[in-house]
């Protein structure tokens, strides 16, 4: 899929920054493509999708590898913008966006402190893959759904939001200053996998797949 990061226009810093990202590893349960990125936030921009999701039985519901209940569903996107000139918003030139989506089990959406889980999530997904970063801010949102009428027999149910974003440092011998990037795609990863109710691993990573190839 083509965009202002694949294009000849981008500069080659950028190029070499979206190729950094996109040799990150993701977990296997991690479900990720390359998608059409936003081209308002920045002058150049790369964006990935990902998912995280059960097994469906033959009913449609989501089930564990032995039969019992599975794990929840998580999806989201990560967005890479670049500004040569820089934001003074980001103080500096790059700045990773991430969103986080996912249903949550009832006695998790009425704790008072989810909010606060939620961030540390992220900010733990960032501590465990070593990632230096400035400037975080970010919302954690929760909304509840009811159902009336012909959906009236659906239990009510809970959605997480997490939406965030960082500046990503480069390292002091970083050529032209590029940050290494694929420790955020694996922490955005790290977080899809937390929001869906998995436990936080450091083995099993798999590399997210090229353009062309198959998840």
């Amino acid at each position: 899929m083509g965009g202002p990061a694949e294009g000849p226009a981008a500069p080659a810093a950028f190029r070499r920054a979206v190729e950094s990202l996109r040799a990150g590893a993701l977990r296997p349960e991690v479900a990720a493509e390359v998608i059409r990125a936003p081209r308002r936030l920045a002058p150049f921009s790369f964006a990935v999708s990902g998912e995280v999701g059960a097994a469906e039985d033959g009913d449609g519901d989501e089930r564990g590898d032995d039969g019992g209940p599975g794990i929840g569903t998580a999806d989201g996107r990560l967005i890479l913008l670049h500004d040569p000139d820089g934001q003074d918003a980001w103080r500096g030139e790059y700045r990773v966006v991430v969103l986080v989506q996912a249903d949550l089990e009832p006695e998790l959406a009425s704790d008072p402190l989810l909010p606060d889980v939620g961030w540390s999530w992220l900010s733990e997904a960032l501590a465990a893959r070593g990632c230096a970063y400035a400037e975080p801010s970010g919302t954690v949102s929760r909304s509840s759904s009811h159902f009336f009428g012909g959906l009236a027999g659906r239990d009510p149910s809970t959605r997480i939001e997490i939406r965030a974003s960082w500046t990503p440092l480069a390292a002091p011998q970083a050529p032209e200053g590029v940050p290494e990037l694929g420790c955020h795609l694996a922490a955005w990863g790290e977080l899809l996998c937390a929001a869906a109710g998995l436990p936080p691993v450091q083995e099993g990573v798999i590399a997210m797949p090229r353009p062309g190839r198959g998840r």
